[in-house]
C-alpha cells in the first residue's frame, strides 16, 4: 500500500490516491494538528470515508501506539491518564452507515482497538427481550438484570468475564453482527460487551444520538479532553441537534402520563395493604402530588388564550419558567420531581413483570419517562440561561378520542430550540480537541458554521473524480409547450404547469435508461401532479392516453409513501420493476427531504438520472419555520458591527438548496458511474441559485432555452456514456494501485480514459446500431440479490454487489448454430425503438405532440461473424467477443488500450465498406492483436470447461481484483481450486501467463498445495 507524507504524517492508504483524496486527507490532518474544527464536503464516490479513517488514524498513530491487547480496566480513564492519547469518536446517522465504515476500516492497514456501540434492538440476544422495541425493551432488560431468579439474564453476567478471557477483542475490526455472533456462540451479552469494551478503545463508532442526546453522552465512559469527534453524513446535523434540545408535549401524551401517575398510586396502595408496612420506596403521596401537578399543567395549557389558530400562542423561551412556576415547578423542585418520575417508572416496570414466568413479559413503555426528559431539557444544568434560544408555542389541532377536556380541541405545548449550537456547547466545556463535520452534500456551508455556533477554520469543497462526459446537468426553464416551469405557490396549481411538466417527464422516461428518480418539493405537489396526469382531461387532447399511461409505457412507476412503515415495500417494488424487461426501467416519484433523498445509494442502473421539479421551500406558515425566521432576524438586528449572522430569509433559502443537493446526490455514486441531473424550474437559471448547488456540479450546469435542445443533448449524452469502452491495462497495472489516478496529461484517469465521439446529430442509421449492454439485458439478474440500497457513505461497491451489477455476456448464448455472437457494449436510452429527437434541435416541441421516435432495437444487437469478412475484421470481432470478459478482470498482459469505435453494421448484415474500417476498430500493434487473440482463446476454453455458475464466479473474482475488494492471495487460491480438476489442468497452466511476475511464486504455491491436497484425498 502506498504511503503519503501529508504535513509530516505518514498516511498509509490502500490505493494510489486521487488528487482530491490527497487534498481531503491534508485538511483532516491540518484540523487535527491545529486543534481546529473542520467542515469537509466531498461527493459520494470520492472515497471520503476511507480518506477520513486513514488520515485520522495515521495522525493518532504518530502520537503513540494503539491499545492492541489492552486488558480491561475498571478505571475508564486509565489509558488516557497513562499515555495522554486522544480517543476518536466516529459518529454517523444509522447503524447501516456505521457498518459500511467498519468495512472501510478493514481495507486499511490500521488496526486500532475499536468497538461499535449499538442499541439493544441490534445487539440483544435474550429470547424474550430481543422481540421488544424502544423503551419497552430497555425496561425489560433492566428488570431482568435486577431480578435474582432463574429469569435473571445469564448473558449479562458473562459479559465482563468474557472480556477478561479475551482481552484482544476489538484489536481487529468487529461489527455489530460480529458481537451478536460472539454472544450466540459463547454466551456474553453483545450490548454490555460493547459497553464495557468502549472504555479502553482508540476509536469508538456510534450513532449520532450517543453524542447529541445528553443522557447517552453522559453514559459514555471515555476521556473527552482532547478527543476527536467525527460526524459523518453531517448534512442534517443542525436539525438533529435542534430537535434533540426541543420537545413537543401533545395532549395525548400528557393524558397518558396522568393515567400512569394514577396507576402508581393504586399499585403503591396495594403493596402497602399486602405487605402491611410503610414502604417509603413507593409512597402513594408522592405519586398523588405528581398526578395533581400534571392535571394542573393540562388545565394551564388549555387556559392559554389563542387568538389565531394559524398563528397559535407564542412567547419568548423564558416564558416556560413562568408557566411552570404557577405549578410550583422551579429549578429547586424540578430535581425532586424528576426523582419521583424515575421512581414511578421503576414501580410500573416491576408491576408489569410481576409474577415471574407465569406472566408474559409485555415490557410496557412508560410515558412518564418522557416527562422526566422534558423537565431535564427545561432545567438543563440547573440553569435558565439557555432559554433565550427558545420559543414557547401552543397550537391547536383536531381532537381525538384520547384527549381529555372534551373532544373539540387538542393542544400541544412546544419548546423549540433555534440554536443548534447548544448541543455542541457541552463538547467545548468537556475540552474536545477537534470536531470534524463531513458529508457529500454540505453546500451551502455558511449556514453550518452560523447555526452550530462553531468556528470552522478548516473547510473544503472537493470536486468529483468523474470526468465531464460522465455527468449531464441541464436547466429546463420551460416544457414542451413552452409553459414556464416554476413550482412556487402561485404557479404550482396551474393545470398548464402540471400538464407540461408531465409531458416533459414522458419524454425524459423515453430517453433515460433504467432507473429514473423524480423529486417534488412536497407530498402535496407530487400527489396533485400525479392526480392531474391520471386525468385524461389534462392529458393529450389528441390522444386517448393520459400522461400517466404514457409514462407507464416506458417506465413502471413507484410513488414514495407518506407512511414510513410502507417505505421498505416501495423500495422492494422499485427494485422488482427495474428487473422487468417489458419496459425500459422504473421511475421513482419522491419528495425532497423524504426517505428516498436520504442515505440511499442508487448506484449505476438503479439511478441514471434525477429530475428536480422545483425548489423545496418549507411552508412559510409552518409555526416552527416562521418562528425560526423571526428568531434569526432578531439576532441580525441585535448583532454588533463586524459579526455575521444569517437572516431568516437567507436561512430559509439555504435550507431549500441543501435539500436539492441531497436529492441530486442520489446519482453518480462511484468513479465509473454516470448520470444526468435535470432541473425543471426556471429559478435555477439564476446565478444565485446555481451558486447554491454543490460545487462539483456547478461547472457542468447548462441552461437550455428550448425543450428540443434538451431532448437532443440528453439523448446524445446517454448514447455516448453507454458506449464508453473499458480500456485494457497490463496485468501489473491491476495491482500497482494506479487504476484511477488522474493527472495533468490524462485528466480522465489512466484506467478509464474516455472515448471521444463525433458531434454528428443522431440519425436513423446510427440509432439502429445502438443496442443494450449485457448489464441492461440482465437487469433482472443484476438486482435479484440486492436486499437493500447501500448507505450513502459507501465509497465503493461490495464484492457481491459488483458481481450483481456487472453482468457479462450471455454465457449460454456465446455459441449458436456454429456462429459466434457479439453483444455490443452500448446501452440503449430508449424503449422499443423510441429515442426522442427533433428535426431541429433548436426548435421547441409542442406539448400536444409526441416526439418522433427513430428506429432503435431495445434488445442487444447480435452481430454475426461472417466467413466473408477480412481477417482484420474477424480479429476485431473476436476481440470484442472474448477480451471484454477478460477486461472485467483486467489481467491481459498487454499495456496497449484497444480503441473501439461504434460499429455501424445494421442488423441485416449490410457490409458497407465503412462499417468495419480500421478507423472504427483500431487494433494497435500486431503484438497487441496477438495478445488479444490469445486472451480470447483462453476465455473460450474457460467457458467450455466451467459450468455457467463457475464461470460467473471466475468473472466475479476478476472484477473483485480490479476494484481491490479482495486480496490477491485468497482470489488466486479460489481460481486454482476452480481449475484443479483433471480435465481443467490446461487452464491452470495457461492462466499462469496472465499473472504478474511478482505474484507467480504465490500462484505456484497455491497450485502445489492444491496438488498435494488432491493426492491426500485420493
Amino acid at each position: 500500500m502506498p504511503i503519503y507524507k501529508i504535513r509530516g504524517i505518514d498516511v498509509d492508504f490502500p490505493y494510489d490516491a486521487y488528487d482530491c483524496q490527497i487534498d481531503y486527507m491534508e485538511k483532516v490532518v491540518q484540523s487535527l494538528q491545529q486543534r481546529g474544527n473542520a467542515l469537509l464536503e466531498s461527493p459520494t464516490g470520492t472515497g471520503k470515508t476511507l480518506c477520513l479513517l486513514c488520515a485520522t488514524l495515521a495522525w493518532r498513530k504518530s502520537l503513540g501506539p494503539f491499545s492492541s491487547g489492552n486488558s480491561m480496566s475498571t478505571d475508564p480513564t486509565s489509558q488516557s491518564d497513562e499515555l495522554k492519547l486522544p480517543v476518536i469518536v466516529y459518529a454517523s446517522r444509522t447503524h447501516g452507515q456505521l457498518r459500511q465504515v467498519v468495512q472501510e476500516l478493514r481495507r486499511t492497514n490500521y488496526r486500532p482497538k475499536m468497538v461499535v456501540l449499538g442499541s439493544r434492538e441490534q445487539l440483544c440476544i435474550h429470547d424474550e427481550v430481543r422481540l421488544l422495541q424502544g423503551k419497552a425493551q430497555t425496561n425489560a432488560c433492566r428488570f431482568l438484570r435486577k431480578q435474582r431468579t432463574k429469569r435473571y439474564c445469564k448473558h449479562f453476567k458473562s459479559a465482563g468475564d468474557y472480556l477478561k478471557i479475551n482481552p484482544h477483542l476489538g484489536d481487529e475490526p468487529v461489527d455489530i453482527e460480529d458481537l451478536v455472533n460472539i454472544g450466540r456462540s459463547s454466551g456474553p451479552c453483545p450490548y454490555y460487551l460493547a459497553r464495557d469494551l468502549h472504555k479502553v478503545v482508540d476509536i469508538l463508532f456510534a450513532p449520532y444520538n450517543y453524542l447529541i442526546e445528553r443522557g447517552n453522552r453522559d453514559s459514555l465512559s471515555i476521556e473527552w479532553k482532547n478527543s476527536i469527534l467525527i460526524f459523518d453524513e453531517a448534512h442534517n446535523l443542525e436539525s438533529i441537534c435542534a430537535d434533540a434540545a426541543s420537545f413537543d408535549l401533545p395532549a395525548g401524551l400528557l393524558t397518558a402520563c396522568i393515567s400512569e401517575a394514577k396507576n402508581c398510586i393504586d399499585i403503591s396502595l396495594r403493596r402497602r395493604e399486602r405487605e402491611n408496612s410503610d414502604d417509603k420506596n413507593s409512597n402513594p403521596d408522592n405519586f398523588a402530588i405528581l398526578r395533581a401537578l400534571l392535571l394542573k399543567l393540562e388545565r394551564r395549557i388549555l387556559e392559554v388564550h389563542i387568538e389565531s389558530k394559524e398563528l397559535g400562542f407564542t412567547r419568548p423561551g423564558p416564558y416556560i419558567y413562568e408557566l411552570l412556576a404557577d405549578l410550583n415547578i422551579t429549578s429547586n423542585t424540578a430535581s425532586k420531581l424528576i426523582g419521583i418520575i424515575e421512581e414511578a417508572a421503576l414501580l410500573l416496570e416491576e408491576d408489569a413483570n410481576v409474577g415471574g414466568e407465569s406472566r408474559d413479559m409485555k415490557g410496557m413503555t412508560c410515558r412518564l419517562e418522557t416527562m422526566g426528559k422534558i423537565l431535564g431539557i427545561i432545567f438543563k444544568d440547573g440553569g435558565t440561561s439557555h432559554a433565550q434560544y427558545y420559543r414557547v408555542h401552543v397550537r391547536e389541532s383536531e381532537a381525538n378520542g384520547g384527549d381529555s377536556y372534551g373532544g373539540k380541541i387538542s393542544r400541544t405545548l412546544s419548546w423549540w430550540c433555534f440554536n443548534p449550537g447548544i448541543a455542541m456547547d457541552d463538547f467545548a466545556r468537556r475540552g474536545v480537541g477537534t470536531v470534524i463535520l463531513t458529508s457529500g452534500t454540505l453546500s451551502p456551508m455558511d449556514s453550518f458554521a452560523h447555526e452550530l455556533k462553531l468556528e470552522f477554520p478548516v473547510r473544503l469543497e472537493n470536486p468529483h473524480v468523474i470526468s465531464s462526459d460522465q455527468i449531464w446537468a441541464g436547466v429546463l426553464p420551460a416544457g414542451p409547450s413552452g409553459h414556464s416551469f416554476n413550482s412556487s405557490y402561485r404557479n404550482r396549481d396551474s393545470p398548464e404547469y402540471k400538464r407540461d411538466l408531465g409531458n416533459a417527464i414522458v419524454n425524459i422516461t423515453r430517453i433515460v435508461p433504467d432507473g429514473l428518480l423524480v423529486f417534488f418539493p412536497s407530498y402535496y405537489l407530487m400527489e396533485q401532479c400525479i392526480a392531474c396526469w391520471k386525468d385524461n382531461f389534462h392529458g393529450n387532447p389528441v390522444s386517448s392516453s393520459t400522461i400517466w399511461e404514457r409514462i407507464c409505457r416506458h417506465k413502471q412507476p413507484v410513488v414514495e409513501p407518506r407512511q414510513s412503515s410502507l417505505f421498505s415495500v416501495a423500495i422492494d417494488d422499485y427494485m422488482s420493476k427495474l428487473k422487468d424487461n417489458s419496459t425500459s426501467g422504473a421511475v421513482f416519484f419522491a419528495v425532497c427531504r423524504g426517505k428516498v433523498s436520504e442515505g440511499l445509494d442508487f448506484t449505476d442502473h438503479a439511478g441514471r438520472a434525477v429530475v428536480i421539479t422545483g425548489l423545496p421551500f418549507a411552508t412559510r406558515n409552518d409555526p416552527k419555520v416562521r418562528l425560526k425566521r423571526e428568531y434569526l432576524d432578531h439576532l441580525v438586528q441585535s448583532q454588533t458591527k463586524g459579526s455575521k449572522t444569517l437572516t431568516g430569509e437567507e436561512w430559509y433559502d439555504q435550507q431549500a438548496s441543501r435539500a436539492v443537493n441531497q436529492a441530486v446526490g442520489r446519482v453518480i455514486r462511484h468513479r465509473h458511474d454516470y448520470g444526468a441531473l435535470i432541473f425543471c424550474d426556471e429559478r435555477f437559471t439564476s446565478s444565485h441559485r446555481q451558486s447554491q448547488v454543490s460545487r462539483w456540479i456547478q461547472p457542468h450546469m447548462k441552461c437550455y432555452s428550448k425543450f428540443g435542445d434538451v431532448v437532443y443533448a440528453l439523448t446524445r449524452f446517454f448514447r455516448d456514456a453507454a458506449q464508453r469502452p473499458i480500456v485494457l491495462q497490463p496485468a501489473s497495472f491491476l495491482y500497482s494501485g494506479n487504476s484511477c489516478q488522474p493527472n495533468a496529461s490524462n485528466p480522465q484517469g489512466n484506467f478509464c480514459s474516455e472515448k471521444s465521439f463525433t458531434q454528428a446529430r443522431p440519425n436513423v442509421e446510427n440509432c439502429c446500431t445502438l443496442s443494450l449492454s449485457a448489464n441492461d439485458v440482465n437487469r433482472g439478474k443484476a438486482f435479484s440479490l440486492l436486499g437493500e440500497f447501500l448507505p450513502a457513505n459507501r465509497s465503493s461497491l461490495a464484492v457481491e454487489k459488483q458481481n450483481q451489477n456487472f453482468v457479462l455476456k450471455h454465457a449460454a448464448n456465446l455459441f449458436n448454430s456454429g456462429k459466434k455472437l457479439l453483444l455490443s457494449q452500448t446501452l440503449s436510452p430508449c424503449k422499443n425503438s423510441e429515442i426522442m429527437a427533433t428535426s431541429n434541435a433548436s426548435s421547441s416541441m409542442e406539448g400536444n405532440e409526441e416526439p418522433i421516435p427513430f428506429s432503435c432495437n431495445k434488445r442487444p444487437k447480435i452481430l454475426l461473424i461472417d466467413p466473408g469478412c477480412s481477417q482484420h475484421d474477424k480479429i476485431s470481432q473476436v476481440a470484442e467477443l472474448g477480451v471484454e470478459e477478460m477486461r472485467a478482470g483486467n489481467i491481459l498482459p498487454t499495456a496497449t488500450a484497444v480503441k473501439q469505435e461504434k460499429c455501424e453494421t445494421s442488423v441485416t448484415g449490410n457490409k458497407n465498406s465503412k462499417a468495419m474500417s480500421t478507423s472504427q476498430v483500431n487494433l494497435g500493434s500486431s503484438s497487441t492483436s496477438q495478445n488479444e487473440a490469445k486472451g480470447s482463446a483462453f476465455l473460450l476454453q474457460v467457458k467450455e470447461k466451467l459450468t455457467p455458475m463457475e464461470y460467473k464466479e471466475f468473472v466475479g473474482y476478476m472484477k473483485a481484483l480490479k476494484s481491490k475488494e479482495l486480496k490477491i492471495g485468497p482470489v488466486l487460491q479460489s481460481i486454482v481450486k476452480l481449475f484443479s480438476t483433471q480435465e481443467r489442468l490446461p487452464l491452470l497452466r495457461s492462466f499462469k501467463d496472465y499473472i504478474p511476475g511478482k505474484y507467480l511464486p504465490l500462484y505456484e504455491e497455491h497450485c502445489i498445495c492444491a496438488s498435494n491436497h488432491k493426492s491426500v484425498g485420493t
